[in-house]
């Protein structure tokens, strides 16, 4: 069998045989190209730049848009309220005037009731006399009026009360004083007169006292602020 011969050719040299003038021109057709791709790259990222931007301009409006709204509907409000400051106005107005026409009130019934227990054993009481001085706007609870004035250290007070009675002795009377300077409104209880009687064959003292009603007999239910 005949061995077959291999017969190696060397590389041959390349040639182009192509024309300058068609080289360049396809050189300069790549760089169009990758001019092409680079230009159109750069006009995806603006679009992409100007989407994101448009939709945050749209986001930015909405907000605008919902902010003039709210500010429309809050406008409505208050002109819907206005009127509440016209109210509060005349409460405060007619919250002055009660107070000026009854914040010199003095509850009596609360004082009858409390005679009615303090008043002690030996000690009846056969009339009840009470006077109170205007004191206008100053009927606050310690405030004092402008015409209030004060004698040789003595509280002239807003009124008096006077009370005729019987007692068993003086020392009951006495009695009767001492419970009367311990409530409260009450200043410088003293008995005006006193004379011995007898009620059948019991001998008895009928006396006349009075005491100085002060500013600490004020209510205070028309002084107080709202709600305090």
């Amino acid at each position: 069998m005949t061995t077959p011969t291999i017969t190696r050719i060397g590389q041959l040299p390349g040639v182009n045989l192509l024309p300058p003038e068609i080289l360049e021109v396809r050189r300069f057709r790549r760089v169009q190209y990758g001019l092409g791709a680079a230009l159109l790259c750069a006009l995806g990222i603006v679009a992409l730049l100007f989407a994101v931007a448009a939709g945050s301009q749209a986001k930015a409006q909405q907000k605008v848009t919902n902010a003039k709204a709210t500010q429309v509907s809050l406008q409505r409000d208050v002109a819907r309220y206005d009127t509440v400051k016209a109210v509060y106005a005349e409460v405060a107005t007619r919250e002055a005037m009660l107070t000026q026409a009854m914040g010199a009130e003095v509850q009596w019934s609360h004082y009858l009731n409390d005679i009615s227990l303090t008043v002690p054993a030996n000690v009846w009481l056969t009339q009840l006399t009470a006077t109170q001085t205007a004191a206008g706007a100053a009927g606050a609870p310690g405030t004092a009026g402008a015409a209030e004035t004060k004698t040789a250290g003595v509280d002239p007070g807003i009124g008096t009360v006077t009370f005729a009675g019987t007692a068993f002795a003086y020392d009951d009377v006495a009695a009767w004083l001492e419970s009367l300077a311990e409530e409260k409104g009450y200043t410088n209880p003293y008995f005006s007169s006193s004379t011995k009687a007898a009620i059948g064959s019991r001998p008895v003292v009928n006396f006349t006292s009075t005491v100085t009603v002060t500013k600490d007999a004020y209510s205070g239910r028309y002084s107080k602020p709202a709600g305090g």
